[in-house]
């Protein structure tokens, strides 16, 4: 067995999870498992229920790495998609919503709790959504982060769903830009 290593590029970390190497498992969870916990810290907000989610969420990863496409995207949307939706089942499964009166509490919270330490390789995604103009980095919060629906936000919010599509595409479009920076 080779010895892990200390760091891996993306395309080299992708190829050695799906070689199913353990030492590649292990680097994921420790760079990763802090940026999925506050994520799914936002949407379940319960702290053991939300341990229960990223242990489920870890499980998803490992047993679809395979399936795992990097030219429909990078690695930590993957993954941050399959905590979001598994977090989001958590929630409905227990015939909830998330709450919009307490926004900036769970946003407050979820920070507390957050212990993600990035590699010098990855970028912090919270600190590029912090610099999305206001009425873009709240929708892509309350969507990719909390777990509503488009819709839902739409509703609550009271802006057409139209404009809240537009802006969570231009959003992104600007994040994606940061990325290629």
């Amino acid at each position: 067995m080779a010895p892990p290593k200390l760091k891996y590029t993306e395309d080299e970390l992708v190829a050695s999870l799906k070689r199913n190497e353990q030492a590649a498992f292990e680097y994921l969870y420790d760079h990763y498992s802090g940026a999925l916990y506050n994520v799914i810290c936002r949407i379940v907000r319960d702290n053991e229920k939300a341990e229960d989610v990223m242990q489920e969420a870890f499980l998803k990863i490992w047993r679809s790495i395979s399936s795992y496409n990097p030219d429909k995207g990078r690695l930590f949307t993957w993954m941050l998609n399959i905590a979001r939706n598994t977090s989001i089942d958590a929630v409905r499964a227990e015939g909830r919503k998330p709450d919009f009166d307490d926004i900036q509490e769970n946003l407050d919270r979820a920070d507390q709790h957050a212990s993600y330490q990035p590699s010098p390789s990855t970028m912090d995604l919270k600190s590029l959504v912090e610099k999305l103009k206001p009425e873009r980095k709240i929708l892509v919060d309350l969507v990719y982060f909390q777990g509503y629906t488009q819709e839902e936000v739409s509703e609550q919010l009271r802006i057409p769903l139209g404009t809240v599509k537009s802006r969570i595409r231009t959003a992104l479009q600007d994040l994606k830009n940061y990325f290629s920076v």
